[in-house]
């Protein structure tokens, strides 16, 4: 959805996976830094999940504080292989804001 509000709001058809990917993780890597500072209200980049609703575990803190994050927030999250999702992810899917 991500890629899709991105291209749209661009006038674009597609938004590149992998730069996406790359900003998104520099934006974790900031709100990660500003919370470490002391600031309370940062961007909640735990709820930005891969596709299949795939928790990034290349976010700060990896799987175990990304996992940690959205449960706090009511989310169940479930391990496939070696890999972990939110459970029903679809039903908390909102639309990226737009400027």
């Amino acid at each position: 959805m991500l890629r899709r509000a991105l291209a749209a709001q661009h006038g674009t058809t597609i938004a590149c996976p992998l730069t996406t990917g790359i900003f998104a993780w520099i934006a974790a890597q900031a709100a990660d830094e500003e919370e470490q500072a002391g600031r309370k209200r940062i961007t909640p980049y735990s709820r930005t999940l891969k596709t299949g609703g795939e928790l990034n575990p290349k976010y700060p803190g990896g799987i175990r504080n990304v996992r940690s994050r959205l449960m706090a927030e009511g989310h169940r999250v479930v391990k496939k292989g070696n890999c972990f999702f939110v459970a029903e992810f679809e039903q908390s899917l909102t639309e990226p804001r737009s400027k």
